[in-house]
């Protein structure tokens, strides 16, 4: 109740609710009570298109109490502190691939053998950079902030050539929505790949922009070998270009000014962009099957308003924890617990996975873990299941 004379407190249903989800008009809930947050969201921390996935919905951490719990004793456990050794050893591995490419050119010469060598180890280097920087947007590893981000700076556009900048801005709206169309960049593939619920809307709507029903074969041709070489290339510079991220520009220069200086004595010009090219395929394919081998074979749709248990849960799937896998994937092997814990360093996963996994159990939550190649082949097998929703809705309905 308010206070004596005061007006009554306007109450609203969802149907009312659901209605400021606009550009210019957003409500929130939170705690059961209704925030007007159209002029706030573009000072939001996160970006003012973070917090306008939440537009028009009940935006509190429905967190179960045995949630709340699982967390309270993950935090007594310390496993939200991040080992800097960890993490030291991470940059010492990536440098010394860095190093050590360099040194089979300059030994054994520009034969094809040498140079296939030399950009296998910088392709290395440079998965592992992803995972680093990727770590860096998530975890306190400096007590300070702003030297958290600095070094997300650094690896990002030293180590890789990319914004880090566009990188928060892409996968903050990934975690926050994983598996949503339009709110999850990593989903919104079409209309070059179907996915999910996006199959049979296409289907319905008679739209035939690619042979869809074949995805799962030039999947191929155009996934892996051109994210990061293509989109990822022209999308990252848009960004820097659009929003004048000039730091970031700058970054992003200093890697290939120094990727053309190690290489280009060696190579020459074309010889160093081919082998630049090459890098960048491999790499690739690194990104697309590690990245998505826990997401893509999940529930991919509309927004279905759950809670964030469960909208993780759904969206997300582990892959067997091995030596060899939880460096291949840099510990995303453990995409739920990365998932429902998003600021855990990732040399912790594996000590909080068994209290995820019994919670899972008390409440009748899928905890699903594959072996590696499984989940690889999962990929493969959801964009054929896709494609064929497609067929059959686009001949039948």
């Amino acid at each position: 109740m308010g206070e004596p004379g005061s007006s009554p407190v306007p109450t609203y249903g969802w149907d009312e609710i659901r209605k400021h989800c606009l550009p210019t008009d957003k409500w929130l809930v939170i705690e059961r009570r209704v925030y007007d947050i159209s002029r706030w969201a573009d000072g939001h921390p996160g970006g003012s298109r973070l917090i306008s996935h939440h537009a028009g919905e009940d935006a509190t951490e429905q967190l179960i109490k045995d949630f709340r719990a699982l967390r309270r004793a993950a935090k007594d456990m310390k496993l939200f502190e991040a080992d800097p050794k960890f993490f030291s050893l991470v940059v010492g591995h990536i440098l010394l691939m860095e190093g050590l490419a360099w040194l089979v050119v300059y030994f054994l010469g520009t034969g094809w053998v040498p140079t296939i060598l030399a950009a296998v180890v910088l392709a290395i280097s440079q998965a592992q950079s992803w995972c680093l920087q990727h770590d860096l947007g998530h975890v306190s590893v400096f007590k300070k902030s702003r030297w958290n981000y600095v070094a997300q700076q650094f690896v990002m556009g030293q180590l890789k050539g990319f914004s880090a900048h566009w990188w928060n801005f892409r996968h903050f709206q990934h975690h926050a929505k994983p598996n949503v169309f339009h709110k999850d960049p990593d989903v919104t593939v079409a209309p070059v790949f179907l996915l999910g619920e996006s199959s049979v809307e296409y289907g319905k709507k008679k739209r035939r922009y690619l042979p869809y029903n074949h995805q799962h074969q030039y999947f191929f041709l155009i996934g892996p070998p051109l994210l990061t070489l293509v989109n990822f290339e022209v999308e990252n510079l848009a960004y820097m270009l659009v929003c004048m991220k000039w730091a970031d520009l700058v970054w992003a220069i200093s890697f290939y000014i120094r990727f053309f200086s190690f290489y280009a004595p060696f190579y020459g010009i074309p010889g160093t962009l081919l082998l630049f090219a090459s890098v960048r395929v491999l790499e690739s394919h690194w990104f697309v099957w590690v990245t998505q081998m826990n997401h893509i074979p999940k529930d991919i749709g509309s927004e279905k308003h759950r809670d964030w248990v469960s909208a993780q849960l759904e969206a997300t799937c582990n892959v067997e924890q091995s030596l060899f896998n939880d460096w291949f994937s840099g510990h995303l092997n453990f995409q739920i617990e990365h998932h429902l814990f998003p600021t855990m360093p990732r040399h912790n996963y594996h000590k909080v996975a068994p209290l995820v996994k019994s919670l899972c159990a008390k409440h009748g939550l899928s905890y699903e873990v594959k072996p590696f190649l499984k989940a690889l082949v999962d990929i493969v097998r959801s964009l054929k299941k896709s494609g064929d929703a497609w067929l059959e809705a686009y001949l039948h309905q």
